[in-house]
């Protein structure tokens, strides 16, 4: 039986499946075979608790994504794909669909200009934090400026400062909680670490970024939310844009008083 309560392994699988645009009738019945090898629609049924008659359906549509063989016997017989084929049939149709939406969203212009932004824009969530501070150092043309700590220093924001460094953007960080200036630290782009004169010991700053003396982001840390694991700590943020925006006019000067001239 496929159960959220009495198999955590399936039921998992069963909710990707979902998630990934199967009908529940397939994603159980492709578990089922998944977890038989080979199987009747009379195997799938009794272990899946799909209705017999709706098996030949499920089937019907995992056989169109490629995901179940058929054997013309009597009864007819399902085998599933495998686990590494089944991945990768997922992540090449997804990632055809992510180019195809990366490539029409890029295609459109805005109705109206939104380089010179009034008031500020919030972003909540470490990952879409991350996100966002990724997008604008990709932007960057001259300069970014980022205090970060450690543990929001991802990997895609390491590869974003490197890329930037790497088109002759200037590019300095400094850390909260570590050192950005020491010399065995080959994450980030060499002679990018600025020391900080300020102690961030405590304060719940997540991270400050200036790109082209116009564009800002701020964060900070807050309790993490129940997807977070006990005790980790999600992130909120703040965002403008332009040279005149109140957030960019404020952090700038920030910027000024911590590292001096730099900005």
């Amino acid at each position: 039986m496929i159960s959220n309560n009495s198999d955590d392994t399936r039921s998992t699988a069963v909710d990707q499946l979902e998630a990934f645009g199967l009908s529940a009738y397939a994603a159980r019945t492709f578990v089922a075979l998944a977890s038989l090898g080979e199987g009747t629609a009379k195997d799938v049924s009794a272990l899946a608790e799909v209705p017999r008659t709706r098996v030949y359906d499920a089937t019907a549509e995992l056989r169109k994504l490629g995901l179940v063989d058929v054997q013309q016997s009597t009864p007819k017989r399902f085998t599933a794909v495998s686990a590494e084929t089944t991945g990768r049939r997922f992540r090449r149709e997804y990632t055809r669909r992510a180019d195809a939406l990366t490539e029409a969203l890029g295609e459109m212009e805005p109705v109206t200009p939104n380089a010179e932004q009034r008031g500020v824009w919030t972003v909540t969530g470490r990952e879409m934090v991350s996100d966002r501070v990724v997008e604008f150092v990709d932007d960057a043309s001259d300069a970014v400026v980022l205090v970060t700590l450690d543990a929001l220093l991802t990997d895609d924001v390491v590869d974003a400062l490197q890329s930037a460094a790497d088109r002759d953007v200037a590019v300095h960080v400094s850390g909260m909680d570590f050192s950005a200036t020491d010399s065995d630290d080959d994450r980030l782009p060499d002679g990018c670490g600025l020391d900080s004169p300020r102690a961030w010991s405590g304060v719940p700053a997540g991270r400050l970024l200036m790109v082209d003396r116009r564009r800002t982001l701020a964060s900070v840390l807050v309790d993490g939310e129940d997807e977070h694991p006990s005790g980790a700590r999600d992130e909120t943020a703040i965002w403008g844009a332009g040279e005149n925006n109140s957030l960019v006019v404020v952090l700038k000067a920030m910027f000024g008083w911590l590292n001096g001239n730099i900005v």
